[in-house]
């Protein structure tokens, strides 16, 4: 069973990526996480048991496909998905409900309750406290810790269990908690097993492991540092990283040097967010290469400003559009551009978020420009493009977070050079589904979403982002039925198993192209080299990603998220080679974000 700890995720998006697991991976997962506040309606639920307007108390309302009436999902309940296969026959259902249970019921003892007061209910799914409480007149009765709500569909679960741990039971006041009107809802703290989350989530894997076999595969998304009561430090402490960027041209790991402590720039006032974030994802950022570290020879390049890269620069100037290989400062710049080929990045060049890796401007970014759209199309059909590629910097300003610049970018191109294949590589539009759609709708050729590293190291290296949300983005491009790809990169403090339990999260969702890279300092202000990943190493990947059932995995240390991008989509179509080689470029826009 592969378990994964995603931290705090909204429901719709931990809903898609339960889908996507269900559907498209044949592994059993265990999904532990919690949601912020959210009711739920069963397939058959009877909406009149809604008893206030959601939004009046913060709260969203969505209508599911499990079982059961209506129930809460907030901050302070463990909720878990378990997405396995179960046995044929008429009972299944009801079988996977009772190990649900026991699940639970195994946890509540695991952490302190008495066995004789936690368990089932006769007549009520779910799992209860205060079942030994008959004989004492100031008893309120057996009270629900626990509800339950699971779908099978083909051999296959969704949904699960929500454990009260220090749930906020005003909530349910809001709510007849699962249709039941005369038996009350009660939580871990209530009770008086003060318990922290990290001790439920380490007692449910135990217990999960009983019911499904060993949990041999555990990913966790380190929580924000400050969560809890000091979460408002945290978030204006992640806004206060967007003022440490530096100098985005500045490149300070071309000198000598050997292994030492990390400037005083990561440290100093401006840099305690990061470096907190760091050692909460278990990374010391002392002890990380130093910014002068000479790199390895396989990561040097050298510069060949031939013509065709002149011509090509050239071209770009005149048309004022930017490229993410001069913003990002990608070491393939050189390469790609002698044989034609750039990379065009919409929706200006100054990006709302402050990733710890990206050197990309995050100055206050300018208005949208209505004409890019058709000066990129301009210079796709200019230069004969047959597979052009286009990113983007995050646009959270914008209350579709640029998704219709991209999607009027895809139409331009089509319009002008009908025969071009387009390649998008996105934000996580922040999760937002009609903004999401709005990009799958234009059908672009492939859909690119990077989902840049590992879980535990989400927080630390893209704040602003999320490993489920990602996940659940890819997921829902797959079901919309386009192509859809990834990129990792290595070198920050991740480790090799966490590198292909992530592979294997991205070929769950349904993910068909995969890159991995080497990360490159840009400057003492970024995330530090935690070490270089050598060739043999991102091969060895490169083949273990293979056998997982990817069409293209594109493996080495200068690898970036579109590099030969035009051979990895010829892959996923079975048009072209899909052993993970490459062979020659054709002109091609290439991103490398």
């Amino acid at each position: 069973m592969k378990v994964r700890w995603l931290g705090r995720v909204p429901y719709r998006e931990a809903w898609v990526l339960q889908r996507a697991l269900s559907s498209r991976s044949h592994h059993d997962y265990l999904l532990l996480l919690e949601h912020p506040h959210v009711f739920t309606l069963g397939a058959h639920a009877d909406q009149g048991h809604v008893l206030t307007d959601p939004a009046s108390v913060g709260a969203d309302l969505v209508r599911v496909d499990r079982g059961g009436d209506v129930t809460y999902h907030g901050p302070g309940q463990l909720v878990g998905y378990p997405l396995v296969t179960v046995g044929p026959g008429l009972h299944r259902g009801a079988e996977h409900v009772r190990r649900v249970e026991q699940v639970v019921i195994d946890t509540l003892v695991a952490l302190g309750a008495p066995s004789s007061s936690v368990g089932r209910l006769e007549g009520y799914p779910g799992v209860w406290a205060g079942l030994d409480e008959a004989d004492r007149p100031d008893s309120p009765g057996p009270r629900k810790i626990a509800a339950i709500g699971v779908r099978t569909a083909r051999g296959r679960t969704t949904h699960g269990f929500a454990l009260n741990v220090s749930a906020d039971l005003a909530m349910f006041g809001h709510i007849v908690p699962c249709g039941i009107t005369d038996k009350p809802v009660t939580s871990m703290d209530h009770e008086g097993w003060d318990v922290p989350m990290t001790a439920a989530v380490d007692a449910a894997i135990a217990a999960a492991a009983a019911q499904w076999g060993p949990a041999d595969d555990v990913q966790r998304v380190t929580d924000p540092v400050g969560a809890g009561s000091e979460r408002g430090q945290h978030l204006r402490g992640d806004r206060r990283d967007r003022g440490v960027r530096g100098n985005p041209r500045e490149r300070g790991d071309r000198s000598e040097g050997g292994a030492r402590p990390v400037p005083v720039a990561l440290t100093g006032r401006s840099g305690r967010p990061l470096e907190r974030r760091l050692r909460r994802s278990g990374v010391d950022p002392n002890a990380g290469l130093s910014v002068r570290a000479r790199k390895p020879q396989w990561l040097r390049v050298n510069a060949h400003m031939g013509d065709r890269f002149l011509d090509l620069r050239h071209d770009l100037r005149h048309l004022d559009l930017v490229t993410v290989c001069e913003e990002a400062g990608c070491p393939n710049i050189y390469e790609c551009w002698s044989d034609g080929t750039a990379t065009f990045m919409i929706n200006g060049s100054r990006c709302t978020r402050a990733c710890g890796f990206c050197q990309v401007d995050t100055r206050h970014p300018l208005p949208l420009d209505a004409s890019e759209p058709g000066r990129v199309a301009e210079a796709v059909e200019r230069m004969g493009l047959g597979h052009a590629v286009v990113t983007c910097v995050a646009r959270d300003d914008l209350p579709d977070g640029g998704a219709g610049a991209f999607a009027s970018t895809i139409a331009a191109i089509r319009h002008r050079s009908p025969s071009t294949r387009v390649e998008v590589l996105i934000s996580d539009c922040k999760g937002d589904p009609a903004s999401l759609e709005t990009v799958f709708s234009a059908r672009p050729d492939v859909l690119n979403h990077n989902i840049e590293t590992v879980a535990r190291l989400q927080r630390a290296v893209r704040p602003s982002a999320g490993y489920a949300r990602s996940l659940g983005v890819l997921a829902g491009a797959a079901e919309f039925g386009l192509t859809t790809k990834s990129g990792i990169i290595l070198g920050m403090g991740e480790r090799q198993e966490e590198v292909l339990a992530t592979l294997a999260d991205l070929r769950g969702v349904g993910v068909e192209i995969v890159t991995i890279g080497q990360y490159l300092r840009p400057s003492s202000h970024h995330l530090p080299v935690a070490r270089w990943w050598r060739p043999e190493e991102f091969a060895a990947i490169g083949k273990a990603g293979m056998a997982m059932g990817f069409a293209h995995v594109q493996s080495s240390p200068l690898t970036r998220s579109s590099y030969h991008a035009r051979e990895a989509a010829e892959a996923s179509t079975g048009s072209g080679p899909s052993d993970g080689m490459v062979g020659p470029v054709e002109p091609t826009l290439l991103a490398s974000r």
